[in-house]
């Protein structure tokens, strides 16, 4: 009986809830923050930056490319005719140089990745006032980022990012 009297009530209580709701006008937007710090002016000016640094770590890297094929090419054209201590010695060198490679490769990303943590970072806080103030003007209910949110399908008219781009521009 009171379990009865519990799962009536519940009923009536959503449906009381399910009602009142379904007055009240809900605007949902939809935005791309990596879209907004991607094409907005403070975001390309640094993705310039960020272009500057990869360019120079990726020279870095094809240097290192370059002397260790020409070791791996020494190694295996003159490696039947060498003695095998310089057999040894040739390829404990091409093993460190290859780990050299490794370690510088995985520095770059790991620099870029640290750079592009920077950039977000400090972009944001900006970019959420602007978010927060255009949903209070144009009275939005929720604001859902798409970049980090799987969302299967939302209605394009409804993507604010054009719109906060423009008003982040404006800002800076």
């Amino acid at each position: 009986m009171k379990k009865n009297i519990c799962v009536l009530a519940a009923v009536i209580l959503l449906i009381f809830v399910w009602n009142t709701s379904s007055y009240a006008q809900d605007k949902i937007g939809f935005i791309n923050i990596r879209e907004v710090i991607q094409t907005s002016n403070a975001g390309k000016k640094a993705g310039d930056e960020m272009k500057k640094i990869a360019d120079r770590k990726q020279a870095q890297i094809t240097s290192a490319e370059r002397e260790l094929k020409s070791l791996k090419e020494e190694l295996d054209k003159k490696s039947s005719v060498m003695t095998a201590s310089a057999r040894r010695e040739k390829e404990s060198t091409y093993q460190r140089k290859l780990r050299d490679y490794q370690l510088l490769v995985n520095d770059a990303n790991e620099e870029l990745q640290k750079k592009d943590q920077e950039v977000f970072q400090k972009l944001m806080p900006d970019i959420m006032k602007i978010v927060r103030s255009v949903a209070e003007k144009e009275k939005y209910t929720l604001i859902i980022d798409v970049a980090t949110m799987p969302v299967p399908y939302f209605d394009k008219s409804r993507d604010i990012s054009k719109k906060i781009i423009e008003e982040f521009n404006k800002a800076k």
